[in-house]
């Protein structure tokens, strides 16, 4: 790995970053970086995806849906102080949108090329010294969140990415080297 082949050295340089420090996102930075994400490859150019960046005030009516709804069902338990002061301190949230095609394969294919498309946001982040972690817990599936923040029948929410500069950024986690899952065929079956 060297400095001819930057694309792999983000690839393997990036970091899911879990601490931010407090420093807003330039709106236009952000609008940028979707800008470069959407070079995604996606089947037959359908573009399956929309944005919605939640930051600066909006971010506290996004932790208070959160909040609200931890405490429904049969399962609720109250979000910590600690927690909510997390949620807070996350300088901007990117919610990726999917629309969602009625037919399985078409369907199958936009997510892939959506997920492309974090994937390419993650590493023109971490480029410019963003850092990023890609969210889907089940607040993407919260209907009072998904109403509030517009999105629409028919649209499926594929990950919230919480963005921000790092104020820590992890050691690498070791990787299994592909050519220990890797499977050759050269011959005619």
């Amino acid at each position: 790995m060297t400095e001819q082949f930057p694309v792999q050295r983000a690839i393997i340089e990036r970091r899911t970053i879990k601490k931010f420090k407090p420093d807003a996102i330039p709106l236009e930075t952000l609008e940028q970086l979707l800008d470069v994400a959407v070079w995604a490859p996606n089947h037959k150019m359908r573009e399956p995806w929309r944005f919605i960046i939640i930051t600066g005030d909006a971010r506290a009516s996004f932790v208070r849906i959160l909040e609200e709804e931890s405490l429904k069902g049969k399962d609720a338990v109250p979000m910590k102080e600690a927690k909510i002061a997390h949620w807070l301190s996350i300088p901007a949230y990117v919610v990726v949108v999917q629309q969602e095609d009625p037919r399985p394969q078409i369907r199958e294919e936009d997510f892939a090329a959506v997920s492309a498309l974090i994937q390419n946001f993650q590493l023109a982040a971490w480029e410019q010294g963003i850092g990023t972690l890609w969210n889907t817990n089940k607040h993407i599936y919260n209907p009072v969140l998904r109403e509030a923040i517009g999105v629409q029948l028919g649209e499926k929410i594929v990950g919230v990415i919480q963005a921000g500069y790092p104020a820590h950024v992890p050691a690498a986690m070791e990787r299994t080297p592909a050519k220990e899952k890797l499977t050759i065929v050269t011959d005619a079956f």
